[in-house]
Parts: structure tokens; sequence; C-alpha cells
């Protein structure tokens, strides 16, 4: 398996992840059981989970109401779209280190 290959499962893993965790924790909030705290939430989300997170969030109707997560899940997703872009455009010489 190469690179490319390698990140693509990880990104498609760790959002099905962040998408799924955000199904569970309000499941578990109609329920009055026990939650997944907010920290693993944002931690799938800064570890590549945002657009799982962002998606779960709408489809779940979780965590829509709080402001850290109407803001801070797509601030993460633009601070990685533009660190990726600069990954791209940097020297070869960066890349191959």
């Amino acid at each position: 398996m190469n690179a490319i290959n390698l990140i693509i499962t990880y990104v498609i893993f760790v959002n099905l992840l962040g998408f799924a965790l955000m199904g569970i924790d309000k499941r578990k909030a109609v329920k009055h059981l026990w939650r997944i705290p907010e920290a693993v939430l944002f931690i799938v989300a800064v570890i590549g989970g945002s657009i799982g997170g962002i998606f779960g969030m709408q489809i779940f109707r979780h965590k829509t109401r709080y402001w850290n997560f109407v803001y801070g899940m797509p601030a993460i997703l633009i601070l990685q779209v533009v660190l990726i872009l600069l990954l791209l455009n940097a020297p070869i010489e960066f890349l191959t280190i």
C-alpha cells in the first residue's frame, strides 16, 4: 500500500469515527446515559475527523446549540485545509525530508 492510499484510508476512517461518535453521543444524551467527553469529539476532529464531526452534528442535530462546536468544528476544518494547501505548495526540499 503506497502512502497516498494509506492517507486516504486514514482520513476516511477518522471521519467515519467522528461521524459515529456524534451519533453515539446523541443517542446517549437522549437516553440520559454516560456521555462521550467533548474533548474526545474535538480530538477526533483535530486528528482529521472534522468533516465527519460536522456532518454528524447536522445529521443527528447534536451539539448545534453550543458555540464552541458550531464555530470550533468549522474552524478546525479551515485550519486543516490551510495546512494541506501550505504543504502542497511547499518547496520540494521540505517534502523530501
